[in-house]
Order: structure tokens, then sequence, then C-alpha cells
């Protein structure tokens, strides 16, 4: 089996593959697993460390004999049919070879390039060579292409002269990996919608509004503050601070659904700002409070009690830069009235969106995706985690937005799903399928182009073929083919002519 994306829905899938006794591939386009799930802080309802939940997990993934990791890596191909898929891999260069590297961190200190670091929101620094976080797995250095000196080692190679254990070849190409797999679930995860779109917020005008997940990472203690909460612009401890929800979530200009988890998170942020900031206040402005999980109303309940919170309910409708303060200006929709906070720090709980990748494996697998970039399920009610294809499954946030606990119940439903296929010696199939007349196929495409299965499929010498696995015997073909020459098997004209003469 293939999964794509090694966040904790990827990671549960495979596992609980591998652990039936199945091989697995894992492809994850960063240089380490753990997805969104690493960069958290902690966990609500419970607080847990994020990291102390999932690193386990991580290592048993590497070490697991069933499953072949393949991190930095990125699918560029697909294709066949369930049993039957052709994966092409690109596995990108780290220029570090990981069984040599001792992660001594010898290199990372001689490197001279400084850039902005992806995984702290780009709010701390690290080196062109370097870890994504200190719990990376695989762990080992990669080099950064982009922000290296050109890879010329007459330019540089300080990394590489720093290096005792001789890791470090900067001669590494990119290799094309090809794979034969009996089925895909596909969990690539979520970006936050684009930041910059959030113009009525301020967002990029000044320092002191900041994105949810910049103040997750502000409260982790491996994190670009150490876990200390500071105000972007001073480096001060902030006395008060304002949780924004829905930046960018049910708003017919951005997006209108539901985040499903902004709710729960920035209470969260709150009651941990609190826990640092005893004396400060925390106002949280909301649209509606959506607790729907276990013990979510009770944490909610808590936050509001007896960390005394202030739930504001409305939007805001202007925030402006006053001296040293952030003016924050709505209205409470509860009370009717005006609402003006003077704050030091202003927190926008981001709308969240399928990730560009997903697009792109959307269309190497022909599955849909809807206006946020999600994929589009084979129903919404009763296979949730399927593609119209057979042999397709959806874990995560890949398939809608979705807290922790529900992306692992999906991961373990997807691999449920391909362990059903895999334990059976023979594919079962229901025998009403769509049947082609080769003699007198035209080779027009019509057939292919719109079967939303992708069961047509055209032959080398140009004439349609049905693969009979992926038919699930729907008849748009037959009711497009120009030619007529398209049958449902056990569902002929002449047979349905017979029904018809009975009846009458």
């Amino acid at each position: 089996c293939l999964v794509i994306g090694g966040g904790i829905a990827g990671i549960q899938a495979a596992l609980d593959i591998a652990d039936a006794g199945y091989k697995v591939i894992l492809v994850e386009k960063e240089a380490s697993i753990g997805g969104r799930m690493a960069q958290l802080s902690e966990t609500f309802p419970t607080l847990d460390c994020s990291q102390c939940i999932l690193t386990p997990k991580m290592v048993a993934v590497a070490r697991h004999p069933n499953i072949k990791l393949m991190a930095y890596s990125e699918v560029i191909d697909i294709s066949g049919y369930v049993g039957n898929f052709d994966v092409k891999i690109l596995k990108k260069p780290r220029y570090v070879d990981e069984d040599a590297c001792t992660v001594c961190g010898d290199c990372e200190k001689a490197c001279p390039v400084i850039i902005p670091n992806e995984f702290d929101m780009e709010k701390k620094p690290r080196k062109a060579i370097y870890i994504p976080f200190p719990q990376a797995v695989p762990s080992t250095y990669t080099i950064d292409r982009e922000a290296c000196l050109g890879l010329a080692p007459l330019t540089c190679a300080q990394c590489k002269d720093a290096c005792e254990a001789n890791a470090i070849n900067y001669d590494m190409q990119p290799k094309i990996v090809e794979e034969r797999v009996g089925a895909i679930i596909v969990a690539t995860g979520y970006d936050l919608y684009d930041k910059n779109k959030l113009v009525e917020y301020g967002y990029g005008e000044d320092d002191d509004i900041i994105t949810s997940l910049e103040f997750e990472r502000m409260l982790s203690a491996s994190g670009p503050t150490g876990g200390e909460i500071i105000k972007p612009s001073t480096g001060k401890v902030p006395k008060k601070v304002v949780f924004i929800q829905c930046a960018g979530s049910r708003d017919k200009q951005h997006m209108p659904y539901c985040s499903s988890i902004c709710c729960m998170y920035t209470a969260k942020h709150a009651l941990l700002y609190k826990h640092h900031v005893p004396d400060g206040e925390a106002y949280i402005f909301y649209i509606d409070i959506r607790a729907t999980g276990k013990n979510y109303e009770e944490f909610i309940a808590r936050v509001m009690e007896e960390e005394r919170i202030n739930y504001i309910r409305g939007k805001v409708a202007k925030i402006y830069r006053e001296g040293d303060k952030i003016v924050v200006w709505g209205v409470d929709t509860l009370t009717g009235k005006k609402v003006e906070i003077k704050a030091d720090l202003v927190v926008l709980a981001m709308a969240i969106v399928g990730r560009k990748e997903t697009k792109e494996i959307a269309k190497l697998l022909k599955v849909a995706v809807d206006d946020g970039n999600f994929l589009k399920e084979s129903h919404p009610k009763l296979k949730p985690v399927e593609a119209l294809s057979r042999g397709i499954y959806f874990a995560g946030c890949a398939q809608s937005p979705k807290d922790i606990p529900a992306a692992v119940a999906q991961a373990s439903a997807a691999a449920s799903k391909v362990l059903a296929i895999f334990s059976k010696d023979k594919l079962e199939k229901d025998p009403l399928v769509a049947v082609v007349d080769e003699d007198r196929c035209s080779g027009c495409g019509v057939c292919v182009s719109i079967c939303p299965y992708g069961a047509m499929q055209r032959q080398p010498n140009g004439k349609a073929k049905c693969i009979e696995a992926l038919c699930e015997g729907c008849g748009t073909c037959a009711a497009a083919c120009p030619s007529n020459n398209i049958e449902m098997r056990n569902y002929k004209d002449e047979q349905i002519e017979k029904m018809i003469e009975v009846i009458v």
C-alpha cells in the first residue's frame, strides 16, 4: 500500500496496515515525518505534550520492518487501478548520507548561511544545512539546495570540511523510484489560509498581529522564544491579548466553511496564555462556539469559568495601531454594545485549507477537489474515506478539516478498507459492468473523459476498454457513446425490452 503524507493520519494508517503484516510505502514531501502535529505545543482538551505522544509513533514507523519510509520525496506519477497501481516517486537528494550522518551538528555550526525556519513559521533562523526539529525522523541533516551557496565546493564547502563522518556528498542526484502497490491512501494534511488575503485584520502590516500557528510555536519550549509569550515588536510580555476566531472561515469573501478546530485550539491558546501570564487579560471574539468532541464542552467551560477568559460574541470590524497598542473594534451581538480593546497582541485563528500538493495528487488520481482544496469522497455519509475509484482512500485533513482524534480515526478506517482488499485472494465485483464492442468503437474518447470512476481507458490502438475492477455499472458511458456500442453486462437492451414486454 502507498500512503501519501507523513502526518499523524498517514503515520496511523501506515502502522495499522504494517502491523497486519502487509508492506507499506510511506511518502513524505518534507525532510521529516510528523506533519502539523509536530509543530503543536500541547493538544486539547487533555493538554498532552504534542511531541510526547507523536514521536513514539514516528520512531515506530522508522523501525517497522514492513514500512519503507521515503521522506523528502514526492509522488510524480500514478497509473493503473486497484491491485495494480504503478507509482513513480521522486526521491530528492539530501546531499547527506543518511546512514553515515551521526547528527553531531558540526556541519550546521560551520554553515555561514542563515535563513528563516519554515517549521517555526519563519520566526526563528536556521542554516542551509539543517534538521527540521530535534525529534525529526529520519534523524539526519538535509542541505537546502535553494539556500546553499550553489552547492559549489569551491564557493563554500564549510559543512563538508567540518563533517568528520564524510556524510556530505554534493554529487547526489534525484532518483525516480518505481513501485507497484495495491491501494493508495492520501493523507496530505492542510495549510493555513493565505494570510495576505486577510487585509481587514492588518496581518503583515503590524508585527504584533500573528497567526494561530505562529502563537503555537511561541508556546513551544523548542520554538523561537523558548516557550515565552512576547510581543514581536518589543520582546516584552503582552498583558492584553485578543484572539479572533473564524479569520477566513465562515466568510463568503474567503472560505465559507467552518474550519472545525479553531474554537478548541483558541480556547487552548487562551488557557495557556493565562498559565504563562497569570495577570494578563485574554479576549476571544467568536461567531459561535462549536465544541462537539468528547470532553470539549467541559474544556470550554473550564476556560470560561476557571481561567476567566472573556468571550465576546461578534466579528471584529476594525483593527488599527494606536501608539504602542493595537485597537480592536467590534460589536458584542449579545448586548448590542460596541467593544473597543487596546491590546498588546492579536492572534488570528486562521482558516485551514487543503495543501496545494493535494490538488496535484488529485490530478494524478483523477479525484475531484472542492473549493477548499479538500478531496471529494465517494459519499459524504456512507463512504467518507473512499474515492469514486476503487482502491483509493482518504485520511485526515486531506478530506476535510478535523482535529487529531478524528484524523486518527479516519486513518484507521482507511487502513481497514485497504486490509479488506488485501485479505482476499481475489477481488469480488458486481457483474453489472460496461462492455465495449471494440469492432464498432470509433476511438472518439467520449466515454474515457466522462466516466466518473476512471474505468474507461484508451488502449494503444485508440479504442476504449473498460477496467472491470473500477466500473460501478452507472451506465454513463453507455448513454454518452455516440456509436451506441457500449452495453451493460446482464443489462443489455434486449434484456430490458423483454422485461418491458412482461410488464406490459
